[in-house]
Formats: C-alpha cells, sequence, structure tokens
C-alpha cells in the first residue's frame, strides 16, 4: 500500500477486489435465505460508527468484516424475493458489475470532449427505451438519479416551452393518487401550492377526464393560466394508470403540455399486458421511467424523455466560457446540454450491459412474472378467510385488508413484519381506509414466497386480534 498517493498494490488490489465480489456473489446467492432486512436503531448504529476522523491507515479486511457484520443487515434488502414493500429494486448481477466498471473507470458521462463512448452508449440506450415506449424519432432524453429529477427535468422542460419560464398564475393539474415527487419538483420549479391542483380519482383510482375539464374551465373564468397535466403511468399505490388518450386529447385541446410519470410503471410498456394498459405513452411530451425499477437495475438510474428532444436542449443548454472547447465542435452530442447536471456518471452502462446479455426477451418475461405474481397473491387472498382484497392485481401491485383489523392493526401488522423478518409488505390509505399493499416486480420471487408471505402476514393479524385489537 502506498496511503500518500492512495494506491493499493496490484497484488492488493486484487485480493480485496476478489473479497468483494465473494461478499457480493454470496449475498445474491442466499437471498431467500436471509432476513428480508432490518431497520437500525439509531443509538445502537451510531455507537458502533461515530469516531473522529480515522487519521492512520487500516488493513480493509476488518473493514469488510465491519460492512458484512453491522452495516449491510441493518438495510433493507430491497432486491429479498419476499420484500414486496414500496416499489422493490430488484437489481441484477450484470449491471452491478458495469456499476463497478462505471466507478473503477471513473467515466464522465457530461460532454463528448470528457466521455464520446460513454455518450455514445447512453444516445444508443435511451433510443431503445424511446422506441420502446412509442416515441417519434424526434424524441431524446438521458439518465438521471430517479424518478424526482427525472419528472423535475421533464416540467421544467414543459415550463420553459409553453410558459417561457413567466410562472405567474400558471396552474397544473394532476390526481392525488400522484406521486409526492410531483409536487416536490413543482416546488423547485417555482410553483407554489394554490398553483398545482390536485383532482379527486375515479372509482378505479385514476385521473377522471371529466374532473379535469371542469378544473381546467373554471381556473380559465377565474383568469388563471392552465399549462400542465401530470398522468400517472401507474401509481405507486395501486398500480393504476390514467387514461393517456383522453388526456392527451384535452391537453392538445387546451394547449397544454401533458407529462407522465412512468416512474414506476413506464418500463412495462415492453410487455404485452404493460403496453395494454399504457397505451398512448408514447403520445405525451415527457416521461419520467425508473430502470431501476422494472428493468431490474441497481440504484440510481431514472430516465427522462421528451417527445421533441430539442426542447431539452432550450431548456437546459449554456455556454459558458471555460467549455469553450468542448462546444467548437457542432456535430457532437453533450448531454450536459440536456439536463440540470455537468458532472454526470456512467449510469447508461449497467442499462446497456444487461440488456445485451440478458436479451430484451428475458426483461419482457420477467415483467411478465411479476404481473402473474400479483395476480397470484389475490387468488390467494380472495381464498383466505377474513380478508378482503381492496384493489385487483394491476401493474405487479394488490391492495388488501384484514376485515376484522382497524386502522391501527393494520399499521402495527407493519411493525411486526419489520420485527419477525421473514417478509415485508407496507400500508398506504385508500378511501379513508388503511390497508396493506404487495408489489410484485422481482423476478426471484416464488409462488411459494407469496404463500408464506400471506401465511405469516395472516398469523400476525390474528396475533395482535387475540392482543386486543378492536374490530371495525
Amino acid at each position: 500500500m502506498n496511503a500518500s498517493r492512495l494506491e493499493l498494490s496490484r497484488e492488493e488490489m486484487r485480493e480485496m477486489g476478489y473479497r468483494v465480489i465473494d461478499i457480493l456473489v454470496e449475498h445474491f446467492a442466499t437471498l431467500a435465505d436471509q432476513r428480508v432486512g432490518a431497520k437500525a436503531d439509531p443509538e445502537a448504529i451510531f455507537a458502533k460508527l461515530m469516531e473522529p476522523p480515522p487519521e492512520d491507515p487500516a488493513p480493509y479486511q476488518p473493514l469488510l468484516d465491519q460492512l458484512t457484520r453491522d452495516i449491510f443487515p441493518s438495510t433493507m434488502h430491497v432486491n429479498h424475493p419476499r420484500f414486496f414493500a414500496f416499489v422493490p429494486g430488484p437489481g441484477n448481477y450484470v449491471a452491478t458489475m458495469a456499476e463497478a466498471l462505471s466507478a473503477g473507470f471513473n467515466v464522465f458521462a457530461g460532454t463528448w470532449l470528457g466521455g464520446s463512448a460513454a455518450e455514445a452508449i447512453e444516445v444508443v440506450t435511451i433510443d431503445w427505451l424511446r422506441q420502446l415506449c412509442g416515441f417519434p424519432d424526434s424524441c431524446r432524453g438521458l439518465f438521471v438519479s430517479g424518478g424526482t429529477m427525472a419528472n423535475l427535468t421533464g416540467l421544467a422542460v414543459g415550463r420553459h416551452v409553453v410558459l417561457e419560464d413567466r410562472i405567474e398564475e400558471a396552474m397544473v393539474y394532476l390526481c392525488d393518487q400522484a406521486h409526492s415527487s410531483l409536487e416536490k419538483a413543482l416546488r423547485v420549479l417555482g410553483f407554489p401550492s394554490r398553483q398545482i391542483r390536485y383532482l379527486k380519482p375515479d372509482p378505479n383510482f385514476r385521473l377522471d377526464p371529466g374532473e379535469l375539464k371542469a378544473a381546467i374551465a373554471a381556473d380559465r373564468a377565474a383568469g388563471k393560466r392552465p399549462f400542465c397535466v401530470i398522468a400517472s403511468a401507474g401509481t405507486t399505490n395501486t398500480g393504476a394508470v390514467d387514461p393517456l388518450p383522453a388526456l392527451r386529447a384535452i391537453c392538445d385541446a387546451e394547449k397544454m403540455w401533458l407529462h407522465a410519470d412512468g416512474a414506476y410503471g413506464a418500463a412495462a410498456v415492453i410487455s404485452d399486458a404493460g403496453r395494454r394498459m399504457l397505451e398512448g405513452l408514447g403520445s405525451v411530451d415527457s416521461l419520467s421511467l425508473d430502470p431501476h425499477k422494472w428493468l431490474f437495475q441497481p440504484f440510481e438510474t431514472g430516465c427522462v424523455l421528451v417527445r421533441q428532444g430539442a426542447q431539452l436542449r432550450d431548456t437546459f443548454r449554456i455556454l459558458p466560457e471555460y467549455l469553450q472547447d468542448v462546444h467548437k465542435h457542432t456535430d457532437e452530442i453533450h448531454l450536459t446540454d440536456l439536463g440540470i447536471q455537468l458532472t454526470r456518471g456512467f449510469r447508461a452502462l449497467k442499462v446497456w450491459l444487461s440488456f445485451k446479455v440478458f436479451g430484451l426477451a428475458a426483461f419482457r418475461d420477467a415483467i411478465a412474472y411479476g404481473f402473474r405474481m400479483a395476480e397470484f397473491a389475490e387468488s390467494k387472498l380472495r381464498a383466505m378467510p377474513d380478508w378482503e382484497v381492496v384493489t385487483p392485481a394491476q401493474m405487479a401491485v394488490v391492495c388488501f385488508r384484514f376485515k376484522p383489523g382497524d386502522d391501527q392493526l393494520h399499521g402495527d401488522l407493519v411493525d411486526a413484519m419489520l420485527k419477525d423478518g421473514f417478509a415485508l409488505a407496507t400500508s398506504t390509505n385508500l378511501w379513508g381506509r388503511t390497508v396493506l399493499r404487495l408489489c410484485t416486480i422481482n423476478p426471484r420471487t416464488t409462488e411459494q414466497d407469496i404463500e408464506l408471505t400471506l401465511q405469516k402476514i395472516d398469523d400476525l393479524a390474528r396475533e395482535r386480534l387475540r392482543m386486543g385489537h378492536s374490530a371495525i
């Protein structure tokens, strides 16, 4: 080791690398036998970690041991086959290795001068996603950290194109089932809450075109400026997809921007069932999607697509003098011109490499499998005494409720699952009631995993009912 140069010897690098690979392989190979994860106790975890900054070198072996002993077990394994909470992050090993290569070469993918081949792979991979989502050749996009940044980017383009960045009295419309990242993005873009109109959903938890038309008409009559409709292409709560063709027609008539938040569901368009659910996806003006969900990539892998890709550059391109050497060749592509970041990592590599290694058909089959697992869970729930299906399986999400239990019992069930460690589902609120929710997008999940998880939840619910939780 040459610590002053931050270097290990060739042999030390190999030894450490092989040890890290062994840890990763063991993790992937034994996931089903592990706990689903754990939430660390703040006092306990900080007691293990809080110390002065280390002045002197230390051998890596005990540090890796500390990570495997104290850190990774105290996280949620979102790639676990029985992690059904929120939206799982299944990942895949090939993409994990791509991430290591990207970090090792420390590729800068912000300008053609800094990383031309990396940018070329990103352009190609984005074009694959463009085709899969049904966008025209004019579409452009880029990889970002996740759905929040993708939504922010798409909405920033809409603000620039439709409003010329003058947001006074401009109104945005979305269903109350929309993801919280959208309000966060709108706040960053300068829209106060009074300019964000949340609409009640239809009985299927979708944005209601009739409610939307009425709200737009009322706002126009009040002198406001209806600007943007945000559709959900797969809500987190129930997997609902807003009626994209109807919303497109409204936005065309009203000359409004249509953004679709497909962070959860959009990538399912590559499957037959997903394509039927996502009719009209390629007609929106901008779209977010998260390959770290349905396309099984490691965090952080979000994506934004804009139907008229030149609008990205019109919104974000700035030419400072210190980048004059970068922009002298007009035929080159600079992805920093299409988004917020100048410093950009090589996120595209993991998507590109896993697509190449596994093939698109494998991803299509994995998505279809996730749909079937939710349908299987629904069928089991319908056969279980005292359980009701609140929303049927759609987009690999099913919501359900223990009929004898109150809202508190359902919340306590989540805590009980966390403590137990065998599996994890989380809760949400639909029509004023707390319900449990399974999200089954992990291709490692088996029917047995679902059966055992539902049996565990049933056992925990009945145990808590015996302990004194009241019936509704």
